[in-house]
């Protein structure tokens, strides 16, 4: 029928252009660490490094608080779960797991986060999951194991990989929290809003744990290297706020309302993929045969993730069969 026709046009548009923005949101997210070493060897310390991320981000969205402020009436639990989880936990986890264990083995617990993902969507939520959607998981955590190199770094240590597993959590946090509000059609909570918000929380609690008082701020005038470039800091750092956290949280909070959290989890696995493709052009760290076998399999993964699952305009359920897909994972439909 043409209702139908026309419905379906529209959900294929709006998952195309979810995709979109999720991959940008990836690019976005994945050059924070090719920005952010530069500064750190010229002597910043990588948590004030964060906290200057966050803290500089909160103020650029000011104004998109101030214009959503009644959102602080409306959605309190939403706004202070973001700043928690999606802001603050995911940095000070993750950066306090690369203190104890090796960055690579953090980076690949971190993104167990689409994993845990579909857990949520299966047991909590109890909504149906595609074999598809599980096997674009399975394929973007073993492509990742192989981009971060896993097996050059395995000492175990108990108390660092649970901190890597808390960022996992978190990232987890980020997807599903991105999606809160979005099928309550006019009254969904604005994205724009959550993430100025969430920005605030979290520069606030980074504070606490951060102290940037003791920072060495003269690091900020002067100039860092960049594979033995010469770039000035401020531009650095003005990368790592505008592009890496405003833009980066913009596009993937937008892309999650138009896909489903699984969806977006799995296409965010290419961060780690862009991070070391950024890293070998601009920080001329060389890429190894299993890092490039391993991107394309997280390449891999995301396409099955992605073309698992109706979007957001999709009469379908999310992450559910339809005609023509891959029978659910579970026995029946879910609430």
């Amino acid at each position: 029928m043409p209702v139908h026709t026309s419905q379906g046009s529209q959900g294929q548009r709006g998952r195309g252009v979810g995709l979109v923005l999720a991959l940008g949101s990836a690019v976005a997210f994945g050059g924070s660490g090719t920005a952010a070493k530069p500064l750190i060897e010229a002597g910043l310390d990588p948590l004030h490094v964060v906290w200057l991320r966050v803290v500089g981000a909160a103020l650029v969205m000011l104004p998109l608080a101030v214009r959503h402020r009644d959102l602080m009436r409306r959605r309190p639990a939403l706004l202070v779960g973001f700043g928690l989880f999606a802001v603050a936990g995911v940095q000070a986890f993750y950066f306090a797991s690369i203190s104890r264990i090796p960055v690579g083995v953090a980076l690949l617990v971190e993104y167990l986060g689409p994993a845990i993902v579909l857990g949520w969507v299966r047991f909590v939520q109890r909504r149906p999951v595609t074999r598809a959607a599980a096997v674009g998981v399975v394929l973007a955590v073993g492509g990742l194991a192989c981009v971060v190199e896993i097996w050059s770094g395995l000492s175990f240590d108990p108390l660092g990989l649970l901190l890597a597993l808390g960022a996992a959590c978190c990232q987890a946090g980020y997807f599903v929290l991105s999606d809160q509000g979005s099928d309550a059609g006019a009254e969904a909570p604005d994205p724009l809003g959550v993430i100025a918000y969430g920005l605030l929380v979290g520069a606030v609690v980074l504070t606490v744990v951060a102290r940037p008082w003791g920072m060495e701020w003269a690091v900020l005038g002067g100039v860092a290297r960049m594979d033995g470039t010469a770039v000035p800091a401020w531009l650095l750092l003005g990368w790592v706020v505008l592009i890496a956290t405003v833009l980066a949280y913009v596009t993937g909070v937008v892309a999650v309302r138009r896909l489903s959290p699984q969806v977006a989890g799995v296409v965010g696995c290419l961060e780690a993929v862009v991070a070391t493709v950024l890293a070998w052009v601009l920080l001329g760290e060389h890429l190894s045969a299993p890092q490039i076998v391993g991107g394309a399999v997280v390449l891999a993964g995301a396409f099955v993730a992605q073309r698992s699952a109706p979007g957001k305009n999709s009469p379908r359920p999310v992450a559910s069969g339809g005609e023509g897909i891959e029978p659910e994972l579970s026995a029946g439909r879910g609430r």
